[in-house]
């Protein structure tokens, strides 16, 4: 911890982490107690102190206290934008690396500068449209289906990135992370 931000903290009473309150949904909505989080202050707030801790759990700092995220899949969620680049569910521009995964429910997982995200459901028809073999051709839809159920038939490009078929529960120890922190 740097000194600045332990001189700030020392007045401050030991105050207990918060454990099952506070998730991440697919869409990248903050939740309270399973309830959808509307105010745009909370939100922002939520957003700026949001990060891992060096055991891979999410949190969000409040104050001395670490309120910890349910991640109802991934850390991130990513959203395309109309000039093609990614923006995070916290609005931070970000970019994908290789490989692109896509798990057996059809789900994109995108290895990116700010760590593992979801691509927004609302994105997908775009994503998909984007998809080509290595000559540039259209992918089929029986070979999305083929990487849906872990096989690759062919290679599948994304914006020249190869998908691969990853099954959901493998991405927290990929990636290093905990969906659901506990004391």
């Amino acid at each position: 911890m740097n000194e600045v931000l332990a001189a700030a903290l020392k007045p401050w009473p030991n105050v207990p982490a918060c454990y099952g309150w506070l998730s991440l949904d697919r869409r990248g909505r903050w939740r309270l107690q399973g309830e959808r989080i509307e105010h745009a202050g909370l939100i922002a707030f939520l957003n700026a102190h949001y990060h891992a801790d060096e055991a891979g759990n999410w949190l969000v700092d409040n104050g001395p206290q670490r309120v910890y995220v349910r991640l109802e899949y991934l850390p991130w969620v990513v959203r395309l934008r109309p000039d093609g680049s990614l923006i995070t569910h916290t609005g931070q521009t970000t970019v994908a690396r290789a490989p692109v995964l896509v798990d057996q429910d059809g789900c994109i997982v995108l290895d990116t500068a700010v760590g593992p995200a979801l691509l927004h459901d609302l994105d997908l028809a775009d994503f998909v449209a984007a998809l080509c073999d290595e000559t540039g051709q259209p992918v089929s839809e029986a070979a999305l289906m083929a990487l849906f159920e872990g096989e690759t038939r062919q290679t599948i490009l994304w914006r020249d990135l190869p998908l691969q078929p990853v099954r959901s529960a493998e991405l927290p120890a990929r990636f290093g992370f905990q969906p659901t922190p506990s004391p």
